[in-house]
């Protein structure tokens, strides 16, 4: 629908389009996490919930996961925010909201905190505190040798380390994001702790920002939990 969709790279970026009511003009973007990709259940399960409700969508693979161009090695939190804009390139007359996963929810606060494209913003276990994240789950393997999560196709690259150190803690964003807002997070999430969420809500305008803590909640949203999840979603964009 959107044609081919390209980076600043020149990367093509893999995305299927769910329709929603005709004549709509909202439009949400769906990021995902690090090592993941558009495909993701929880991905596809948000994206059929919110077409069904009449809310197209949008889902996409950053470059250098999934079958979008680039190489994995590059993907970071600082260039998937410049892919998301490309995404965002070509929805010239939409009303677009963001809603990123984990790693993607981390890109989708540091654009939303910059573009005013963004008119509502979803994160989903987002990721907060970035370098404790990269120490944590990757403090013990050698940069450009190897593997994050002993996965051979996912391999841990300095940059990575590098821009998730500098980055820090997204926290004081939470005051930057002048639009509504809504967090989702499963309380048993042992990727991206649900403290990542009450961290940067305490940073937030409380007249913007809502978090919905899903008791027993993994980090990926599995049965039997996304039912919720996307029900949360839908609700909320629909002012229920």
């Amino acid at each position: 629908m959107f044609g081919q969709i390209k980076n600043q790279q020149g990367e093509s970026l893999d995305y299927a389009f769910h329709p929603g009511a005709s004549g709509s003009k909202d439009i949400v973007v769906i990021g995902h996490g690090v090592t993941g990709n558009k495909d993701r259940p929880w991905s596809i399960a948000l994206a059929d919930g919110l077409s069904k409700a009449g809310i197209p969508v949008l889902r996409f693979s950053f470059a250098g996961n999934g079958s979008s161009g680039g190489r994995f090695v590059d993907a970071t939190i600082s260039k998937e925010v410049e892919d998301l804009g490309s995404v965002f390139d070509v929805l010239q007359g939409w009303k677009i909201v963001y809603a990123g996963h984990s790693m993607g929810g981390a890109v989708g606060v540091c654009r939303a905190a910059k573009d005013s494209r963004i008119q509502r913003l979803i994160s989903l276990a987002g990721m907060v505190h970035t370098k404790a994240f990269a120490q944590r789950e990757f403090g013990q393997v050698e940069p450009d040798k190897g593997f994050m999560w002993d996965e051979p196709s996912c391999p841990l690259s300095s940059a990575y380390m590098k821009d998730l150190s500098e980055l820090n803690t997204l926290a004081g964003f939470g005051g930057k994001i002048r639009v509504p807002w809504l967090l989702v997070h499963g309380t048993e999430d042992d990727v991206v702790p649900i403290q990542d969420s009450r961290d940067i809500l305490a940073m937030a305008d409380a007249k913007l920002a809502r978090l919905v803590e899903l008791p027993g909640c993994n980090h990926v949203f599995a049965e039997p939990h996304t039912a919720a999840m996307v029900s949360s979603v839908v609700g909320w964009l629909k002012g229920a």
